[in-house]
């Protein structure tokens, strides 16, 4: 069950399933790359790059024409001049629940992000592509989900709800860690995920067991 924490095999079981995914890490392991030694989004070419494998991952977020506003670059801009400070460098485990609070606030500040204005429509960047940001900024530090885990688990996609995901991961993460009795930045490549932080293995175990299961859930649906 999904609300139990996962354990060693767990693990090993959905890090399995993700690697049988085609070109899995490739948009992951190319911006880590570019960006190094990690994603600045004070840095204009760090902001495109950013929204380009959030849409890889399919965010969907347009881009401006030539001559038009550039909402997500500027707004992001501006959302890290505010948070990035507060942001912890700190793993999944040693979060403090000061940590926790923070990621909470700016991760609802930049889903509230206007990516699109115009006359038709004002499009917001939303909480799942959010997480991703927030994750692709602090891998090793922040737990991201989707909008069947977020729904699944806490019934909101809220901060609040964000900031109780990360107290869930760092349970988890810290449970995970004394059974394998090996470190936070030891256990991807024990289970045969190294080039992902544990702070995504969790991710993907929700992914396996909510996420799909609820896809074949509604497959088999008569």
């Amino acid at each position: 069950m999904p609300d139990d924490a996962p354990n060693l095999a767990d693990l090993k079981h959905t890090a399995s399933v993700f690697n049988g995914f085609a070109n899995v890490d490739t948009s992951w392991l190319r911006l880590l790359e570019t960006v190094k030694p990690a994603l600045d989004l004070s840095r204009s070419d760090h902001r495109a790059l950013l929204l380009r494998w959030l849409n890889s991952w399919g965010c969907r977020i347009r881009y401006p024409r030539d001559g038009e506003p550039a909402p997500f670059d500027t707004g992001a801009a501006a959302w890290w001049a505010q948070w990035h400070d507060r942001l912890p460098s700190v793993s999944l485990s040693r979060l403090s629940d000061d940590d926790i609070d923070a990621i909470g606030s700016a991760y609802a500040a930049l889903a509230a992000l206007d990516v699109s204005v115009g006359p038709r429509a004002r499009r917001t960047l939303g909480p799942t592509a959010a997480a991703k940001a927030m994750y692709a900024l602090r891998p090793d530090a922040i737990m991201p989900w989707d909008a069947a885990i977020a729904e699944r688990l806490y019934r909101a996609r809220d901060g609040a709800a964000f900031a109780e995901h990360q107290r869930r991961g760092r349970r988890w993460a810290s449970l995970v860690a004394a059974e394998a009795a090996a470190t936070e930045g030891d256990l991807p490549a024990l289970v045969g995920r190294p080039t992902v932080s544990l702070a995504k293995l969790l991710d993907e175990y929700l992914y396996v067991t909510v996420t799909m299961s609820g896809r074949a859930d509604r497959t088999g649906e008569g």
